[in-house]
């Protein structure tokens, strides 16, 4: 891997490479992009097969963050860890304390939270060592468990994706066919029970799929029928590439909108999706509920207040449908454009008021 030819393809800012011989910390800290604010992204812990395909992961997931907050409307750039090895046998507590001081280092340039493979616990050994850490305990003021607010926000852009499929954004009677009823999914389900939405569920563990069929009254499929269900809305919240050339054939729903990481296998089922009349919701700004609530904790963590921005996903995904329209480009086209137009409005101010800097120093020479 040429690390600087990939840095300079997506234009990143910095890497840095964390070693600690003691704890067997191995870390790859990606900073994408700080134009709107500190690059704010999780620490995935996971057995890749090379250190390569690790620099990748970091890599990819940083430059995601940078999108997924600025389609947010959040302060923040984006940035990713990755730490390699086996987090069910390789966990420490020096581990994380040496990770938080490599964090410390870089002063604020970067904040970490869990991902993939860390926890809670994990966080609070990184916060012993740094500030620049969020989704720690509640007893040191965080927000807790992230899954009920990330289910929120998906429940609450998928009431726009109907309005823009079917001209109201009641789900009342709405047929909703929903694979994976983990955490996010299932508080997800809540509200649409609530709404009186229908629900239709599938999942590899059982007692999930139990679960949503005795708290929500939902009907039980095989986890193959999913995709040709009779329903409106179609709600991926397990794997991703679910969308796909083997599965889009199959869709009878008018809406695609879900908690899952990308859901499309590859751009142009995008651009299938849209041919075909279906609305689809990305998944990044969609599901973005998770990471706004944490970053109210940058603040000082008021629940109202993160509730009330993780509502704003709806106004969100109402703009990406407009530029959709304006630009005559799928949504997740468009979903990518409004994180990069707000991110360049953001560059030319910054230009300019460094511009005025410079001009006024010359005036004091």
């Amino acid at each position: 891997m040429n690390l600087f030819t990939h840095m300079e393809e997506y234009d990143y800012e910095q890497v840095v490479v964390c070693q600690d011989k003691e704890s067997g910390l191995k870390a790859i800290i990606a900073v994408h992009d700080t134009t709107l604010g500190p690059a704010l992204g999780g620490t995935r812990m996971w057995t890749y097969d090379t250190e390569e395909d690790a620099f990748k992961d970091a890599l990819r997931l940083a430059r995601g963050m940078t999108y997924k907050n600025a389609a947010a409307g959040l302060n923040l750039g984006g940035g990713k860890t990755v730490i390699i090895g086996d987090p069910k046998k390789d966990k420490n507590e020096a581990m994380f304390r040496a990770f938080g001081r490599f964090i410390q280092g870089l002063n604020g340039r970067y904040i970490t939270a869990e991902d993939v493979g860390t926890t809670v616990e994990d966080m609070d050994l990184v916060y012993s060592e740094t500030d620049y850490v969020t989704g720690v305990s509640p007893a040191f003021g965080s927000s807790g468990n992230p899954s009920p607010v990330t289910g929120y926000g998906v429940y609450v852009g998928m009431k726009a994706a109907a309005k823009e499929a079917f001209g109201s954004d009641s789900l009342e009677g709405k047929k909703v066919a929903v694979q994976g009823v983990g955490n996010v999914a299932f508080s997800m389900c809540r509200y649409l029970h609530e709404e009186g939405a229908e629900l239709i569920v599938t999942d590899i563990n059982k007692k999930a799929v139990n679960r949503a069929v005795e708290e929500f009254g939902a009907k039980s499929v095989d986890i193959d029928d999913i995709y040709s269900i009779d329903c409106d809305i179609y709600s991926p919240c397990a794997l991703g590439a679910t969308i796909n050339d083997n599965t889009i054939p199959k869709l009878k729903a008018k809406v695609v909108a879900g908690a899952a990481n990308n859901q499309l296998l590859e751009n142009h089922h995008g651009d299938i999706l849209q041919e075909k009349g279906i609305v689809y919701a990305p998944d990044y700004v969609i599901n973005s509920g998770g990471v706004i609530n944490v970053s109210d904790e940058l603040l000082g963590y008021n629940r109202e207040r993160a509730m009330r921005k993780v509502e704003t996903i709806y106004d969100s995904i109402e703009k990406i449908f407009e530029i959709s329209k304006r630009d005559n480009i799928p949504t997740y086209a468009a979903a990518n454009r409004l994180a990069e137009e707000r991110i360049e409005t953001m560059r030319k101010s910054r230009r300019q008021f460094l511009q005025n800097g410079m001009n006024i120093l010359s005036r004091g020479r």
